[in-house]
């Protein structure tokens, strides 16, 4: 049997990872709003402010030998022995240990010669800190006197410069101490208005600041000098690498316990109020920060409060089907991964550094849909955050950092799908909160003031973005690429030293064209078309929107989404499958003519989600292509088959080794598109067997070794039937599989659809299902939706009852109040 390194505890709502050995770092993430921190199960990892490059706050070493380096450590010194309650980075043998991953917080806890520690960690609500409650326990019937050495280093501030700039770094570091509290000032004196301090709450006996000092130059943080010697140096960084490392002697009775609050914390200033006297900082608002963590009762409450917060959420939606894999991922893990990806899109992971990518333009709209039933108004605001960044023909820049909420082409830009994903995100909050009033809001270009325009508009020009930028088959141009990022057909790179992303787009002239982008125009036009008739048929005055018209704006997207479909059929259909693309020349992609790379997955999943050629069985057709060339046992992969050369015109999809991302990966974010297609098809077997196949608790069941990366959330690719270990995972927890997987299986599985007017239910289930119970909240109605399938039906409704009437149709009426609702197959 497969080694396992933990289990679910669906009580808790807890991943319980019982050997610290995992076979990559298992990481969990704090924090909700403006603080964040990455901790993995042997407690590395790090924390930043709002923005994990400009406001990076601790140290992490990526791709170092070994893994996860630094974090947040506590040494203990018990005699001669010395360890930490996460194991690393002594890697002492524990005599056990457990960590505990849950909803914003993690607690480690290990056991040594009698001693056990365990670590609470938390970024508390409405909090720019992170509380780390230490409580030591002597489980002996003897007196225990310990050295307690806590450490933690500080990264100065700008996670790139930090890395590279070491001729202005080794003279910049700055610290002042104020009783058991070490505050990282470096560079508060000139250009910055912040400051970060780690604090404990009790006295301390020594302190240190300067990493050599108490490393040791020629020492690890495995076996610190100072940790063996079991004495603190009083150290003050003055220059060189500031840390905070405090000391405490711990005395402990038999079966005593004791805590430990520490807080690592980050505070703003104004300009004229930064000093309270000449080198001196400000710390009134630190001290009150303080104030609120230390004591245990205080960090009790907030704890309970985080909690409590995790409950009202997820709460808005849960689902009870007597499969625990499938409600574990529903009711916790799955909304919990979209809280994470809403949070940071892409930026920072165990595989996104947090330095060179910030917020996705299509990424945050994607991972909207995930979202938005948590906390609606958050993702109202990043709708129009999002939108800020748009050009005025429609185009956008591909990212924006989160600290300015400006946008940058750090990779790239061009890419011709992204202005259609403003109107996905935007619908999916319009029929979740039926608020209408952000259509009217008034949203600038390029973040220019005086160029602001309704944000209805910003739709408006996003969907000509598509109809103004179409090539010789009447199909929408790719620009640089489209979703693939690495399907780069106007790049033509024969250069390493430069980036498939930022190089040269040579589209001038170009006749590459995309599919995926004609499938999405076609699903986000009919979004559009339906959202113009409901303003009209609420009576909406069209001006105040910035148009002329409803009806007319319905009418002349409605004769662009026919035309695409028409040009699909006609010229992005292969006879069993849908086309890729078209390169730069005009040549076929995605083709039974090509050699390789026969069939792709994006334009399968997003023309089959479309239903384009759906009566004309060319959506069965593309799904039947897709399980016979596609499939294998860990999911459905990008192409086949494999590009096994350099193909310059298709550039970086072809420079990956066989089976892994792009070129044969199993990329888990646009499995749902066909699994979608399927339910659209009304295919619910097929679409229950490929959603389980990459359905993180059916993985973990399986495969903990194998797939390597952390067992509770969906990664973005697995390497597929190519590859030399097919099933091993990479790029986890920053994927919109959380998204997509969240939407498949809520409004396409489950079939319970926010629409306008209420909620729309269209199931899609495997024959095996027979029942199930969804508890829905929706705008100010709660929903109690039970699902009967006694005939082992896999789509259609033959009734359905609302508060014991009969409803006509399958619209649930939107009304306050609790509701309880019956649906029958």
């Amino acid at each position: 049997m497969e080694k396992r390194y933990g289990h679910f505890d669906d009580a808790q709502r807890e991943y319980v990872i019982t050997d610290p050995k995992t076979p990559w770092p298992w990481i969990n993430y704090l924090g909700n709003e403006d603080f964040f921190s990455l901790i993995s199960n042997t407690a590395g990892g790090y924390s930043f402010y709002k923005d994990a490059k400009f406001r990076r706050i601790t140290r992490y070493r990526y791709n170092n030998v070994p893994m996860d380096n630094d974090g947040r450590y506590f040494y203990l010194k018990d005699g001669d022995t010395i360890w930490n309650p996460g194991w690393k980075p002594c890697r002492t043998p524990l005599d056990s240990y457990e960590c505990r991953h849950g909803m914003g917080y993690t607690r480690i806890t290990g056991k040594k010669l009698g001693v056990e520690a365990s670590v609470l960690f938390f970024v508390p609500l409405k909090t720019w800190g992170e509380v780390q409650k230490l409580t030591l326990t002597n489980t002996t019937s003897e007196k225990k006197q310990l050295k307690l050495f806590s450490f933690t280093e500080w990264c100065l501030w700008n996670a790139a410069t930090d890395m590279e700039n070491f001729q202005r770094n080794f003279s910049t570091g700055e610290v002042e101490i104020e009783g058991s509290t070490i505050y990282h000032k470096t560079e508060y004196r000139e250009r910055r208005n912040h400051y970060a301090f780690y604090t404990v709450n009790a006295p301390i006996q020594g302190f240190d600041t300067d990493r050599e000092t108490f490393v040791g130059l020629y020492s690890e943080k495995s076996a610190p000098d100072a940790v063996v010697e079991g004495r603190p140096r009083n150290s003050h960084a003055h220059g060189w690498s500031p840390i905070a490392s405090q000391y405490i002697e711990v005395e402990l009775a038999p079966g005593e316990s004791c805590d430990f609050v520490f807080l690592l914390g980050y505070v703003e200033n104004k300009q004229e109020e930064k000093f309270e006297a000449k080198k001196v900082i400000n710390k009134e608002k630190a001290h009150q920060l303080i104030e609120r963590f230390n004591t245990t009762e205080k960090v009790d409450a907030a704890f309970a409060e985080l909690c409590a917060y995790w409950d009202k959420l997820l709460s808005n939606f849960s689902v009870e089907s007597g499969n625990d894999k499938l409600d574990r991922m529903v009711n916790i893990w799955n909304q919990y991964q979209c809280m994470v990806t809403f949070n940071f899109s892409r930026s920072a992971s165990f595989f996104e550094s947090g330095v060179g990518r910030g917020m996705g333009f299509r990424d945050s709209n994607q991972d909207l849909v995930g979202f938005v039933h948590l906390v609606p108004s958050r993702a109202r605001q990043r709708i129009i955050d999002i939108a800020s960044t748009q050009f005025p023909d429609g185009g956008c820049y591909h990212q924006y950092q989160p600290l300015t909420k400006r946008g940058n082409n750090d990779i790239g830009g061009g890419f011709n799908d992204d202005p259609c994903w403003l109107i996905f995100g935007t619908a999916a909050y319009l029929k979740e909160t039926g608020d209408f009033s952000i259509l009217t809001e008034p949203v600038p270009f390029d973040n220019q003031p005086g160029s602001e325009k309704t944000l209805f508009q910003h739709l408006k020009i996003s969907m000509e973005h598509v109809t103004r930028n179409l090539g010789p088959h009447a199909l929408p141009l790719i620009g640089r690429a489209d979703w693939n990022d690495c399907l780069n057909l106007n790049c033509f790179s024969w250069d390493p030293n430069e980036s498939f992303q930022t190089t040269e787009n040579k589209s001038e002239g170009s006749k590459a064209e995309s599919l995926m982008i004609a499938g999405l125009f076609v699903v986000t036009g009919k979004e559009y078309i339906n959202l113009c008739r409901q303003l009209a048929r609420q009576g909406e005055d069209a001006e105040k929107y910035g148009i002329d018209s409803f009806e007319t704006e319905a009418d002349t997207m409605a004769a662009a989404v026919e035309a695409m479909e028409k040009a699909v059929k006609k010229d992005g259909w292969d006879g069993e499958w849908f086309l890729r693309a078209y390169d730069f020349y005009g040549n076929k992609i995605g083709s039974n003519e090509n050699e390789e790379g026969k069939i792709f997955i994006e334009s399968q999943g997003w023309c089959t989600m479309a239903g384009i050629g759906l009566e004309e069985g060319l959506c069965d057709k593309a799904i039947d292509s897709v399980e016979r060339m596609m499939d294998c046992e860990h999911g459905i992969v990008l192409n086949n088959p494999a590009y096994t050369t350099y193909h310059v015109e298709m550039g970086e999809i072809s420079s990956y080794p066989e089976g892994y991302k792009e070129n044969a990966g199993i990329f888990c974010h646009n499995n749902p598109w066909v699994i979608i297609g399927m339910t659209v098809a009304g295919r619910g077997n097929d679409a229950w067997e490929h959603y389980t196949k990459i359905l993180p608790s059916y993985v973990e069941e399986k495969h903990q070794t194998l797939h390597k990366v952390e067992p509770y959330v969906n990664c973005q690719m697995v390497a597929g039937k190519d590859a030399f270990k097919p099933g091993e995972g990479k790029n986890s927890w920053l994927t919109g599989t959380a998204a997509w997987m969240w939407l498949t299986v809520s409004q396409y599985i489950l079939g319970i659809q926010p629409d306008y007017e209420g909620l729309a239910i269209r199931p899609c289930l495997p024959s095996t299902a027979d029942e199930y119970t969804v508890r829905r909240r929706f705008r100010d109605a709660e929903y109690t939706i039970t699902v009967k399938n006694p005939d082992g039906r896999q789509t259609g409704i033959s009734s359905m009852t609302v508060d014991g009437q009969p409803v006509s149709g399958n619209v649930i009426p939107y009304s306050e109040g609790s509701h309880t609702v019956v649906v029958v197959m």
